[in-house]
């Protein structure tokens, strides 16, 4: 394993720590659609500096380790991730001085490689076959050979779903100015769905959580939408979600290709969101359900989201 070489001093690593606040800033929670007497509200994720939910997590980690002394002026930090929490985290060890590696499946679309690597960031690239299974492989592969690794392991970090509910479901209950009703978001790391779902229930016990799973022609769980992925999950079983909902990844692309029209500039994992909460809205009848919109379409140039606009 590389990584460009870094020198800095131990004061120097803590003060650069409250750069991360950046990562942190609050983001807008927002009326996206009126249908049949129910409110679908999306809290812009995307809006984040590095451009996805998963800033608050890697500044989260990062802070707390520096602040418990586990990561250190010499640490490299290595995560196995689809492409949002790497980019976050690049951003973040870019932020206060210290070395990162990203591990991902070789299939990412090459706009997260440059995104990473423009931050400071290494890349390891896996067989694209194994999916996010041979990238967690090679991450325990790569700290059993470098004791200086930090592993801030997304699966089953509880900072991972503390972040979401002291942040982002605490905004979000602030932001919406009725009672929620629902919730719904698709699961990676199952932390952003386990945190909301935890600060929601807070005010009302009975709020209905909703896992928005894609899928494809077969019925079956699709990996057509980047960053949900089905069964790595280590957080959800803490706040498990009272159902699944079902949506076809043709549906889900189109829900956020009308986003892009309608000004949100985001990725596919939010049309899949949004179709979701279109689903449970219509379950429910009337009230509120509530949903995020997790990155920014930059990340997804060379994809399927916008391949039918080449030419235009």
């Amino acid at each position: 394993m590389t990584a460009t070489a870094v020198t800095i001093t131990r004061d120097e690593l803590t003060a650069n720590a409250a750069r991360l606040a950046v990562m942190t800033a609050p983001t807008p929670t927002v009326l996206v659609e009126e249908t049949d007497g129910c409110e679908i509200w999306a809290k812009l994720e995307h809006l984040h500096p590095s451009g996805s939910t998963k800033d608050r997590v890697a500044a989260r980690i990062v802070e707390d380790g520096i602040r418990r002394g586990r990561i250190t002026a010499s640490t490299t930090v290595v995560e196995a991730s689809s492409g949002s929490m790497s980019i976050s985290l690049a951003m973040a060890c870019a932020l206060v001085g210290i070395r990162f590696v990203a591990v991902m499946p070789a299939n990412v679309t090459p706009e997260r490689t440059v995104m990473i690597r423009g931050l400071g960031g290494d890349v390891v690239l896996t067989d694209p076959d194994v999916g996010m299974g041979g990238a967690l492989a090679e991450v325990d592969r790569l700290a059993s050979d470098d004791p200086s690794v930090f592993l801030p392991r997304q699966f089953e970090n509880h900072l991972n779903t503390d972040a979401h509910s002291s942040h982002t479901g605490a905004e979000m209950l602030a932001q919406v100015p009725t009672r929620i009703d629902a919730f719904v978001a698709g699961v990676g790391t199952g932390g952003t769905l386990t945190g909301i779902a935890r600060a929601l229930r807070t005010v009302n016990e009975s709020v209905l959580v909703g896992q928005a799973v894609p899928i494809d022609d077969s019925g079956a769980p699709s990996a057509a939408v980047p960053g949900v992925v089905d069964g790595y999950s280590r957080l959800l079983a803490a706040q498990p979600p009272d159902r699944r909902i079902t949506v076809h990844t043709d549906e889900a692309y189109s829900a956020a290709r009308q986003l892009i029209a309608r000004g949100f500039a985001v990725g596919p994992s939010s049309g899949l969101n949004l179709a979701a909460a279109r689903h449970l809205a219509r379950e429910i009848g009337s009230g509120v359900v509530t949903t995020i919109f997790p990155d920014r379409m930059e990340r997804y140039f060379s994809s399927a989201l916008f391949t039918d606009l080449g030419g235009r």
